[in-house]
């Protein structure tokens, strides 16, 4: 009977997680405006959706704003890892609590602190503000995804190639980031597909011109959901999907 019930409650879960989700999906499929009537099978808002001018450029300001977030937040988030675990064991502690004081704190107080800072350095909001938010809230994600792999490392293989007569670049490119490869590629998945589903530090950190996304699909609900995001909404819920998928993959495979 206990099984029973553990069984009928992980149902319930997934079943009031998703069904609304499967039922968007559908409806993004629906010939007519109505959610309470099928009118026929049809891809016309899914054409409606591709000739839309703002969301086509929403679609480009997120998908380049994480691609650049992916990047920047990638390099840095390896770096400052290595720098963590090269030190001794008090200050990488002290680090580990700042690095992982960002993820603990709700996405509001990170957009709302990060307007306030843009606001008191006179920097207007835009495309580069939210870039800089998003490499912001991305980078300690990169941090705790490499960290890792650095730990399963030999401490002493970056010494015994130094030893052997390699410079301290060409250790760190060839034996250094070799072995973390799979930590790294983690978190740059992971940073991308944060960026890519984030609103709050979004909506905090850009101005009513420079819209992504899930800023956009707020402003448009506001004033009544249109069909067309039902298609934008299944296409963004799948990409994701899949990305989350790899992303799980790869870090299971990386322990």
């Amino acid at each position: 009977m206990k099984k029973f019930f553990k069984r009928f409650y992980l149902a319930a879960i997934l079943v009031f997680l998703y069904v609304p989700i499967l039922v968007l999906i559908v409806q993004s499929f629906n010939a007519g405006k109505s959610r309470a009537k099928w009118e026929g099978f049809s891809l016309r808002w899914y054409g409606e959706l591709f000739s839309d001018a703002r969301i086509l450029n929403a679609l480009y300001v997120t998908l380049s704003i994480a691609v650049l977030a992916m990047i920047v937040a990638t390099i840095l988030g390896t770096l400052a890892a290595i720098g963590i675990y090269s030190m001794k064991k008090r200050p990488q502690a002290m680090m580990m609590t700042l690095t992982n004081l960002p993820n603990t704190m709700p996405d509001i107080v990170t957009g709302i602190s990060l307007m306030l800072l843009f606001l008191f350095t006179k920097v207007d909001r835009g495309y580069f503000t939210m870039l800089l938010a998003h490499i912001t809230f991305d980078t300690p994600y990169v941090i705790l995804s490499v960290l890792p792999k650095l730990k399963q490392m030999n401490k002493h293989t970056y010494e015994a190639a130094l030893d052997l007569g390699a410079t301290p670049t060409y250790a760190l490119t060839h034996v250094i980031i070799p072995e973390c490869k799979s930590g790294i590629i983690t978190g740059a998945m992971l940073a991308f597909t944060l960026s890519l589903d984030d609103f709050t530090i979004s909506y905090f950190t850009t101005s009513p011109l420079v819209q992504n996304l899930s800023t956009l699909i707020y402003s448009s609900a506001r004033k009544g959901i249109e069909p067309s995001l039902n298609a934008l909404s299944a296409l963004m819920f799948v990409a994701l999907l899949v990305l989350l998928i790899i992303v799980n993959r790869r870090t299971a495979e990386s322990k």
